[in-house]
Parts: C-alpha cells; structure tokens; sequence
C-alpha cells in the first residue's frame, strides 16, 4: 500500500498532459502528497486511465478533455476547473510534443515538426498559465511549474526543432516569473534528462529502424545503453524524480525561488 502524505491538503492542482508520460507521474505524486487534481489532456481514453492509476488516494480528482493550444478551449476548461474544484493553487504545464504526430525523420526538422512543437511546448503553456494566473492573481497566490527539458540547454542537431522549443519554455519561464511577482506567483521550470516514456519508446522505435547497425536491440535496450554512456550517475531519470520535484517548487519550501530551472538529469549537463 503507498504510503500518503498531507502536505497538500485542501490545495488543488492542474497538470496538463496527463494522460501519459511525465504528465501522468507527477499527477501521481502530487495526489500522494494529498492534493486535489485536475488532469487535462486532448486524449480522453488515456486521461481516464490516468485518473484509474491514481484513485487509491484519498484525494479529489477530475478530468477534462482540452487542447492547451486553443486559448477558448482553455479559457472555458479553467472556468470548469473552478467551479468544480475550487481555487486553483498549483499549474504543471506538462504537455509536450517531439515533433509532429507524424514526426519521422530524428536527423531531420521539417516546417511541421518546427510548428508543431511550438504550438504545443511553448504557446501552450502560455496560454494554460495566462488563463491561470488570472484566477491566481486574484487570490494573490499561486505555483507554477513548467516542463523543459536538458534538450533545451544544448544544441541538438538531430531535432532542432523541439530543443528550440524547450529552450523558448525556459525564458518563457523568466519573463512570466516577472510578470507575476507582485501577485505572489512563483514561475519555475524543470528540465528533465533521459525518461522512458512513450515518447521516448516512440523515438527509439524509429532511430532504430532508420538504423541497420541496431537493429538487433529493442527501443528499451537503446535507451539504457545511452543513459550508461552519456549520464555520470549510470541511472535513468523517472517521472518520480520529475514529481518529487514539482513537490518542492509547488511548496512553500520555495517561496523565495522564482525563474529558476532545475536540471533533473543524473549530472548528464551541469549549469
């Protein structure tokens, strides 16, 4: 039985795709922590499997079907959010793409894959936390935590596309930290290394098949054969670490952090 925690007790919480992947894990955690949860996803069948994965904790939990690319779409979720839920105290902007839905080629960029990562990491999270901190600014407090990544630190010749977008997330992440400082809202990014998600599998699935040498491997093998050669500690990263971090930032054991990312990466870039 998973041991529950308080800490969040009568707060409640969005994090935006949550269907799967990082969105779901921090979803996880904070509900364990004892906060109330909003999941928000455009997959309606993988966000209600979300919400099956974290109904053993004794918190209230709903969820709502949005594409944080469409600011109405947003706008009207929130208002729901509220009303159902309550005042929204904590935003994880979780929801990602690597590249396009039919994103193919990992030594490649195309026009849509350039348009689709932007669109998604970084005009959705602006407009999910513009549409927040509305409702935060009016309660003068709030805690907003978005998801980068290490990709967003360093030039990646193999999709430029989404580390462009990762790094547009991080300054995102600054100018709204000071945009929102006289209202007691704290704006912070993290920036996760090396995680097997789906979107990781679904990358490995296709470098692997545009790459004979290896195809004796699985997508599983080729992740834990980069994390041996490029991670000092030796240890993949884990929607865990991921929420365990949002914990801290969603705290008021940070009330005085703002504008800050955190690298979650087992030490594989240092800044």
């Amino acid at each position: 039985m998973s041991t529950y925690y308080k800490n969040f007790d009568n707060k409640t919480a969005i994090i935006t795709g949550a269907a799967s992947g990082l969105g779901a894990g921090i979803a996880s955690v904070l509900a364990k922590q004892g906060a109330n949860i909003s999941l928000i996803d455009i997959d309606s069948d993988k966000l209600r499997k979300t919400t099956d994965e974290i109904s053993n904790f004794d918190t209230k939990i709903s969820l709502f079907t949005c594409d944080v690319t469409n600011q109405n779409d947003v706008n009207n979720t929130v208002n729901l959010i509220e009303e159902k839920m309550g005042s929204t105290d904590i935003l994880v902007n979780a929801a990602g793409v690597i590249g396009s839905a039919n994103f193919e080629k990992p030594n490649s960029s195309e026009l849509k894959d350039w348009d689709s990562t932007y669109s998604v990491n970084v005009r959705g999270t602006f407009i999910v936390s513009e549409e927040v901190a509305k409702k935060m600014k009016k309660r003068n407090y709030g805690k907003i935590i978005n998801i980068s990544s290490h990709g967003g630190k360093f030039p990646n010749p193999d999709n430029p596309a989404y580390s462009a977008s990762k790094a547009a997330v991080i300054n995102l992440t600054q100018s709204l930290a000071l945009r929102w400082a006289p209202y007691n809202i704290n704006v912070n990014v993290l920036c996760p290394g090396s995680i097997w998600t789906p979107m990781w599998e679904k990358n490995a699935k296709k470098t692997l098949s545009n790459d004979e040498t290896k195809s004796h491997i699985t997508p599983r093998e080729l992740f834990l054969k980069y994390i041996k050669e490029n991670c000092p500690l030796q240890r993949e990263q884990t929607t865990e670490d991921v929420g365990n971090a949002v914990v801290f930032f969603a705290s008021d054991n940070s009330l005085n952090i703002t504008g800050q990312s955190l690298n979650i990466n087992g030490g594989t870039i240092m800044d």
